[in-house]
């Protein structure tokens, strides 16, 4: 190959990146609906609906299942019922082993109690 044929490719190879322009995609912000973000004020009635014991319970599953709630708040009432159904399992292992282990020593103190 001669370096005139080089010269030509490498023109060329400049010639068609410089015609080639990317241009990126423009985000839209959501105009309304359930996309928008809640207000600060929004969030202020959700906690003081929270602080509210039996309806703080009812308003989570409301809000978490309901399809007219904003994303945002129901994303968070499920991730938080998601928690409360970890915690409530943990405490139920945790319940179980104390009712065996106190079951075990009280056995172990009755046999104990019979030798002497």
């Amino acid at each position: 190959m001669d370096s005139n044929n080089m010269n030509q490719q490498s023109a060329y190879q400049q010639t068609q990146y410089q015609q080639t322009q990317y241009q990126q995609p423009v985000y839209q912000q959501p105009q309304g609906g359930l996309e928008t973000p809640m207000t600060v004020g929004d969030w202020m009635v959700t906690t003081l609906i929270f602080c509210i014991p039996c309806i703080n319970i009812i308003m989570l599953f409301v809000w978490a299942f309901s399809s007219n709630t904003q994303k945002s708040k129901a994303n968070f009432c499920k991730a938080t019922l998601i928690w409360a159904a970890i915690v409530i399992g943990l405490e139920l292992i945790l319940w179980i082993i104390m009712l065996a282990t106190g079951a075990t020593m009280f056995s172990m103190m009755d046999g104990f109690l019979d030798f002497h």
